[in-house]
């Protein structure tokens, strides 16, 4: 079945860095379309105007037509987000971001924002015994603390102002929930009415070229929101590097992910503290059909693996290090069709569709090797694990995610290098994506000021990356990731872009262009004081 990414343009707004801030969901926000709250809560200081934080402004959508795979147009809230909900947000100045302009950029802190902060993502496997310890915690604590500053939305919008038309459909939720919470919110089907199959043709955030932009920006705001928690602007989500081979998970230990327990294979042990977190959107069946939307609830216990893989012979073992080169070795973004059938195609391999040398074809897989199937994948529950990846080997609800997301992540700061190829900016009128599309992905991801503690590329060490299926998270704005490796790690250099670009887009369809090189966009410039970040 076709998934496309569902066309998503914002105006680069604070909005885009968070879907439903609290300040904003009451009757009067909704029916006036405009979320531009203040970040002191001073009347008439919108969007921090007062100090030059940031202004209110419309968002401008792209009209444009869908491509053809949707068949539809307004009968899904995601269309032309976010303005079945807002049409009015904050739009940032400067190294000032957030909902209201009260937060600062990714790897920037103090009052004014202009404070580089370095934030070093680890190899877990790495990391001391109190820094394990100290991990673990945080994500126990991201489980069970409300966020601050976001809610969720449990009613399409036809029903969000509930039925007296002044109760808003809005819950609380906790921070790592709405990790989950948004991940599912991208991938469910669109609701067509009573009687009638949901469409699942779509997918706001896999099998497609943003499969990458939008999972990275959904581990930073996840890595922020605990960072704010925390009260440590340098926190950083640790990744797992699990390009090892075998099928042994070096992470499922009581003082990491948690062991297997003693007495049910399929149950995490007792003295892990994961065997005491619970899901959240298990109730696909009633979301297809009666049209609500996954809520807060938590439900049964994180069940690990429930005969997941054995059916899935490419994710019974994992990757060799090889295999992690062969990924980096792919010289092109992306290959028509720009979806899960795309072969030599870097997202489509990191996304875990293809294999580096060529196209991996689900319905005829390679026989799986001897040996028990890999035991570290999380899900809910024995029923599929999300509505658009039944059986996936990787499930937000768990807390693995965050490590195997941030090891995909250093995989694509190191692929991507000025030599490599992105889909053409001269495809005006293609059926499948508005032209721009190169200008747009490379605004929608940045990991700025991100340090990574990996061994260089030419080092011959080098393992991190993904080759099996991520299926992990936003479609918002930021740039692309640029890197330069040198001599030690970590890398001395940047680059930088020289000019600004256009608000980001994305497209239901998949885009119909050639590739072309990227060259004459990007300046490199030596810092050795300061740590290197993405521009």
């Amino acid at each position: 079945m076709w998934r496309e990414a569902l066309l998503v343009v914002t105006l680069c707004a604070g909005l885009a860095l968070a879907q439903f801030p609290r300040e904003c969901v009451t009757p009067e926000g909704l029916l006036s379309g405009q979320c531009c709250p203040s970040p002191t809560g001073a009347a008439g200081d919108e969007c921090g105007s007062s100090t030059g934080r940031g202004q209110c402004v419309a968002i401008a959508a792209d009209n444009r037509r869908h491509g053809p795979q949707y068949p539809y147009s307004g009968r899904d809230d995601r269309e032309r987000w976010p303005l079945r909900f807002f049409n009015r947000t904050c739009q940032c100045n400067g190294n000032f971001s957030g909902y209201n302009c009260g937060q600062c950029r990714h790897g920037l802190t103090g009052a004014n924002c202009d404070q580089r902060v370095a934030v070093v993502r680890r190899n877990i496997m790495q990391m001391t015994a109190a820094e394990k310890r100290a991990f673990v915690d945080a994500l126990n604590q991201a489980k069970s603390t409300v966020h601050p500053d976001l809610v969720i939305c449990t009613r399409r919008y036809q029903e969000v102002l509930g039925p007296d038309g002044n109760s808003p459909q809005f819950e609380n939720i906790t921070i790592y929930n709405y990790f989950v919470w948004s991940h599912y919110y991208s991938v469910s089907k669109t609701y067509l009415g009573p009687g009638q199959v949901s469409f699942g043709g779509v997918d706001f955030s896999h099998e497609g070229p943003g499969f990458v932009t939008w999972h990275r920006f959904h581990l930073l705001q996840l890595e922020r929101d605990m960072q704010n928690m925390l009260g440590d602007p340098s926190f950083a989500l640790p990744y797992w590097n699990f390009a090892i081979g075998g099928s042994e998970c070096d992470i499922c230990t009581d003082d990491l992910m948690g062991a297997r327990s003693a007495f049910d294979m399929n149950s995490i042990s007792p003295n892990s503290v994961f065997s005491q977190w619970r899901v959240i959107c298990e109730s696909v069946e009633d979301y297809d059909t009666l049209g609500t939307i996954c809520n807060s609830s938590e439900s049964s216990p994180i069940r690990r693996n429930p005969a997941g893989n054995v059916a899935r012979p490419m994710v019974q073992r994992l990757p060799q290090p090889q295999d992690v080169l062969d990924c980096l070795e792919l010289n092109t973004f992306d290959t028509p069709p720009y979806y899960s059938t795309s072969s030599e195609s870097f997202r489509n391999t990191i996304e875990g569709y293809s294999a580096p040398q060529g196209m991996y074809d689900p319905c005829h897989p390679q026989p799986p090797q001897p040996g028990p199937p890999l035991p570290q994948w999380d899900r809910g529950s024995d029923s599929s694990s999300l509505p658009m990846i039944p059986s996936s080997c990787c499930c937000t609800r768990s807390p693995t995610p965050s490590l195997t997301s941030g090891f995909a992540d250093t995989n694509q700061v190191m692929w991507f290098t000025p030599k490599r190829t992105l889909p053409s900016d001269t495809t005006a009128g293609s059926t499948w994506c508005p032209s721009g599309l190169r200008s747009q992905m490379r605004k929608c991801l940045s990991a700025r000021r991100i340090v990574w503690d990996i061994p260089t590329k030419s080092s011959g060490q080098l393992v991190p990356s993904l080759c099996l299926r991520l299926s992990l998270w936003p479609w918002w704005r930021q740039w692309w990731p640029w890197r330069r490796w040198g001599a030690s790690s970590p890398a001395q250099s940047e680059l930088v872009p020289t000019t600004r670009l256009r608000p980001c887009s994305r497209c239901w369809g998949k885009p119909s262009a050639a590739t072309q090189r990227m060259t004459g966009d990007w300046t490199s410039r030596s810092r050795s004081s300061d740590p290197p970040h993405f521009p």
